[in-house]
């Protein structure tokens, strides 16, 4: 259910005078929204439910911050986004991506992609999943969730824009970066593949 701002206006009065009814009002409407940015965006190891809860708290705490220039869920998913990437941050992932590092599913991807075999049925797509998940891993956390909203998501950059804050042109810049950097450590792992004559 969607609230026009004068809702969320009179909801939020609410909820900066400590009234627990209209938090746990906010926190059930907000809910679906924030448990799908989390579940897109957080650490591998983080539970959903502890990063949830740790964006609630950050939009009560920052509640005060909320200007209203912005759509109420808009200025909360910055907020989840920004959450996620802290996270993110956080989790220590290696900068290179080595063969003896694969599961056997996604070595088994990584030897069908090195192949000039036509698509099939019979495409290792688990294997696949989990292969771009670690060569998403080599990326700076931004950039990942750039790449993941880009060509996993189907985002624009002008929605990429207006959920980050920046610039249409920076968006375009960093996804380019993003980009070669995904293709090299691709080409890495093919060079070291044992496949490879």
């Amino acid at each position: 259910m969607a609230l026009s701002p004068d809702d969320w206006s009179e909801r939020l009065a609410r909820v900066r005078r400590q009234d627990d009814v209209a938090a746990h009002e906010m926190v059930e409407l907000l809910y679906p929204l924030v448990v799908r940015i989390v579940r897109a965006h957080r650490p591998s190891r983080m539970p959903e439910e502890d990063l949830c809860q740790e964006v609630f708290l950050r939009v009560i705490s920052c509640l005060d911050q909320f200007r209203g220039k912005v759509p109420f869920e808009h200025w909360v998913s910055r907020l989840a986004v920004n959450t996620c990437i802290d996270h993110l941050r956080r989790q220590r992932s290696r900068p290179e991506l080595r063969w003896a590092d694969l599961e056997p599913a996604e070595a088994a991807a990584l030897e069908w992609l090195s192949t000039t075999q036509p698509v099939t049925a019979s495409e290792p797509s688990f294997g696949a999943r989990e292969l771009v998940e670690r060569l998403l891993e080599t990326l700076d956390p931004r950039d990942r969730l750039l790449i993941r909203w880009l060509e996993l998501e189907d985002q624009t950059v002008r929605e990429i824009s207006e959920r980050t804050g920046w610039s249409p042109t920076l968006v375009k810049v960093r996804a380019f970066r993003a980009r070669h950097r995904l293709k090299k450590a691709l080409d890495q792992l093919r060079q070291a593949s044992p496949y490879e004559s």
